[in-house]
């Protein structure tokens, strides 16, 4: 029998749809620029608007309530609209925001301009794209998201090195502006490339029981998206505690800044390793066995923070926290397009994925609230552990009444022929 994609390069898995993977990764990397780019500056940000650092922080705040709220808003463009058009959408708005920002007199238009422009942007090459790729892979999908996810963690390598660079010879307005003229130049043409929609969209525009993955529940499909929500915001509020405390954890046992800069490029690194292994053994063994695995490794990391507190286990226990926790994010995905209606992927990837970034939030604030309270980063630690213990019983749970869902009479018809 003739492989069907030497007569048809665009169906599932076949060689447009690993071009279209190669253009969905490159346009994240060149959006994550709204998440990198207020990181870098800040310090500039600071001195240049003679604010402290609680006001110079509050863009940053700002950007990621925006990214957050565009996962589930861009999502819902993705299901009705396509990917291109959110995708120019967020060119457009990246652009303006960061020509908007670079002229801002004061800090707060600035935030405004990272909230609402440059975060929602953002948000348009994480979760949407995501959920486009999905559809054009069924044996590779998780190996697929997987790819599509690191996009973002490529991000934080590429874009924090280009900043640095032109600051080096220009100051943060002009190198703003240089990123806002990027954006629209690059990821306009890139958008228009993924204008042929999915070779699942009439399965998507269907509202039969087909347009639904291979797995069931038994749960409604509002019951299971609320319990993924409820998930995603534990373990992402888990998973927060050492990326966002390792540099002031470090400080506290007397290591200083740098150990702790270096442990976050380490978590990151490691975090695409272990974003493309997951994705191999979502393919394997599915999306929730895999988002177990990775919350068991995960939790395991945390209690490991605790009693190796030297600064050469620091360095390799960061390493294990990043091999663990950095397939979990995508895992979400491949379980969306496993039990949930294929026509619908855009907006509750989207919802997903804002309660990650959400719960990414809520960690750091709670993290720096326990570490308060309790004058120590162990029961930090311990309030990460608890809330990755939540995520490991949904897994369970929906593991526990996962079942294969029944076979369309059309996909029962096929076989027999």
């Amino acid at each position: 029998m003739s492989d069907p994609t030497t007569s048809n390069p665009f169906v599932q898995d076949g060689p447009y749809a690993w071009f279209r993977l190669a253009i969905s990764i490159l346009l994240s990397t060149l959006g994550g620029a709204g998440m990198w780019a207020v990181v870098i500056v800040l310090p500039a940000v600071q001195d240049d608007f003679g604010i402290d650092r609680a006001g110079a922080s509050l863009p940053y705040t700002a950007t990621m309530i925006g990214f957050a709220a565009g996962n589930f808003i861009l999502g819902r463009f993705v299901d009705r609209f396509g990917i291109v058009p959110p995708v120019i959408a967020s060119a457009l708005s990246l652009s303006a925001g960061f020509a908007l920002a670079a002229l801002a007199p004061d800090i707060w238009l600035f935030t405004l301009a990272q909230g609402v422009l440059i975060g929602l942007g953002t948000s348009a090459t994480f979760g949407p794209l995501i959920a486009d790729i999905s559809h054009w892979f069924l044996k590779r999908r998780g190996l697929a998201v997987a790819c599509a996810a690191c996009g973002n963690y490529l991000a934080g390598v590429l874009w924090p090195s280009l900043i640095q660079l032109s600051l080096a010879t220009s100051d943060w307005r002009e190198t703003y502006l240089l990123i806002a003229l990027i954006c629209v130049l690059t990821m306009v043409p890139l958008a228009l490339i993924l204008r042929r929609p999915p070779p699942e969209s009439e399965l998507t525009a269907s509202p039969s029981h087909a347009a639904f993955g291979n797995q069931s529940t038994g749960l409604s499909p509002a019951a299971l998206q609320l319990l993924l929500i409820i998930a995603g915001l534990a373990c992402c509020v888990a998973m927060s505690m050492p990326q966002v405390h390792i540099v002031a954890y470090c400080v506290d046992l007397g290591f200083g800044v740098s150990p702790g800069a270096d442990m976050i490029a380490i978590m990151t690194g490691a975090g695409i390793v272990s974003r493309l292994a997951s994705g191999f053994l979502a393919d394997k063994i599915g999306g929730v066995k895999t988002l177990l695995v990775g919350s068991v490794l995960q939790c395991a990391a945390l209690f490991l923070f605790i009693p190796f507190n030297g600064l050469v286990s620091l360095y390799l226990v960061s390493l294990i926290f990043g091999l663990s926790q950095g397939g979990i994010v995508p895992s979400y995905a491949v379980i969306v397009r496993e039990y949930l209606p294929a026509r619908e992927a855009g907006q509750r990837v989207g919802l997903v994925m804002m309660a990650t970034v959400l719960g990414m939030a809520l960690g750091g604030w709670l993290s720096g609230l326990v570490y308060d309270l309790t004058g120590s980063y162990d029961a930090a630690f311990l309030n990460g552990i608890a809330w990755n213990f939540i995520n490991m019983a949904i897994m369970v749970f929906i593991l526990m009444r996962g079942r294969p869902r029944a076979r369309s009479m059309n996909a029962v018809i096929a076989d027999s022929r």
